[in-house]
């Protein structure tokens, strides 16, 4: 009974839909700069815009676009799609919510993402490594970092976190097993599941790292 409830709610969902494109001339220029530089470990035309259905905070179909390197694109096609199937809601999954001023990004910060040419960010109780992220290499992706906080010594940077340090009572937009399980099925790992007190609950990448 429970299986023949299930087909017949996916058979209701609305269909999901996802697409892998080369970056834009626009869209170049609109990470060249800020979110890309000269030195960078990938250079712009590894990497490419995955577009992907997903549900947001008020239970709505959106879709959603990420930049990604080419290599990850298909397979994080499919990580959305069980995403989707699993109604895991996310706030902010738009190319235009990331690459623009901090000033035009909405208010609460919760916004998901994949590639930034950046240095790994210390814990808030860590240092710096100097070494590049995994978002550098576009083979990472950050989800719903607000109720998913990078945390050390059980702090966070982020005041509106601190409700969320508790990760025993799962709550909207807060990744689940079915999530985990979602990106493990690709062989990436995540952070949530890093050994010591530095834990950052919103990350998923290739290396695990």
């Amino acid at each position: 009974m429970r299986a023949l409830a299930l087909s017949v709610l996916l058979l209701a969902l609305p269909p999901f839909h996802s697409a892998i494109q080369p970056l834009t001339p626009p869209q170049h220029a609109q990470l060249d700069g800020q979110f890309w530089h000269s030195g960078c470990p990938v250079p712009l035309s590894s990497l490419r815009l995955l577009t992907a259905s997903y549900w947001d905070f008020g239970g709505n179909v959106q879709t959603g676009e990420l930049v990604v390197n080419r290599k990850a694109a298909a397979p994080l096609a499919k990580v959305f799609r069980q995403l989707y199937r699993l109604r895991f809601p996310i706030r902010h999954l738009r190319f235009g919510d990331t690459y623009v001023p901090k000033r035009s990004q909405p208010a609460d910060g919760d916004i998901s993402g994949s590639f930034e040419c950046r240095r790994a960010v210390p814990s808030p109780c860590g240092n710096g490594t100097g070494n590049w992220s995994q978002h550098a290499f576009g083979l990472a992706v950050d989800l719903n970092p607000i109720e998913n906080p990078y945390t050390g010594c059980g702090r966070t940077r982020e005041p509106a976190s601190v409700p969320y340090l508790n990760r025993s009572k799962i709550r909207r937009g807060m990744v689940t097993p079915g999530v985990i399980r979602a990106f493990r099925s690709i062989g990436w790992g995540w952070g949530g599941s890093w050994a010591g007190s530095t834990k950052d609950y919103m990350h998923f990448s290739s290396s695990g790292h």
